[in-house]
């Protein structure tokens, strides 16, 4: 297990050493796995989790249903909330869907209008690891939308090297180092071999030089 100083430490010169920018910068990590067969899905990573801090920005959320579930995301502030008919017509225009499902992080979904998004917006959100969480009747959805927020998500697929958006560069670092460090426990939580399925771990802002932690 890496020490939280290393983490911090490596932080530090991420943000230093990155060039100064016109825009705020996400912190994120790289991390290389070895000895472990991608080919096979028990040994993919699939994970959202909540980060201590936070990824210091707000993640855009979509909503689809209707009735109390629109009530509650309106309530919650929620970007954009998508009606059966809407998501029906999304479904004949996949340029207007492609977009969403890049613009949005996360998409909640009635557990009544899943069988609707399975099939008009299936083939748009599936392949990035976005099909809705359902909602069943009755649960308040302000809650879920807060978690999500703060919730970083990641995914191996079938490669062996995949990034985490951990923060960003004008978060404290320390605020950083604690996200990095909750990572890989998960991360490591999540491996057959644990650390030893880990063969490197480098730290960088979005356009800043790696610095290696692991």
């Amino acid at each position: 297990m890496v020490e939280r100083v290393q983490i911090l430490e490596a932080v530090n010169a991420a943000i230093e050493a990155a060039p100064e920018r016109k825009f705020q910068e996400s912190v994120e990590i790289a991390i290389n796995l070895r000895n472990i067969d991608m080919a096979q899905p028990k040994n993919r990573i699939d994970e959202t989790m909540v980060l201590p801090n936070g990824t210091g920005r707000i993640e855009k959320i979509a909503v689809l249903g209707k009735g109390d579930i629109t009530t509650q995301a309106k309530a919650a502030g929620v970007d954009l909330i998508i009606g059966p008919e809407e998501i029906e017509r999304l479904g004949g225009e996949p340029r207007e869907a492609r977009k969403m499902a890049n613009e949005y992080r996360y998409f909640l979904a009635e557990t009544a209008v899943m069988p609707l998004v399975g099939r008009y917006l299936g083939t748009r959100l599936g392949p990035r690891g976005k099909m809705p969480t359902p909602v069943p009747q009755g649960m308040d959805v302000g809650p879920i939308v807060e978690r999500l927020r703060k919730s970083v998500k990641f995914r191996t697929k079938d490669k062996t090297t995949f990034h985490v958006k951990v923060g960003t560069a004008a978060m404290a670092p320390e605020e950083v180092a604690d996200n990095i460090d909750a990572v890989l426990k998960k991360v490591e939580t999540s491996l057959e071999s644990g650390a030893m399925n880990i063969r490197s771990v480098y730290v960088k802002t979005s356009m800043g030089p790696a610095v290696r932690l692991v």
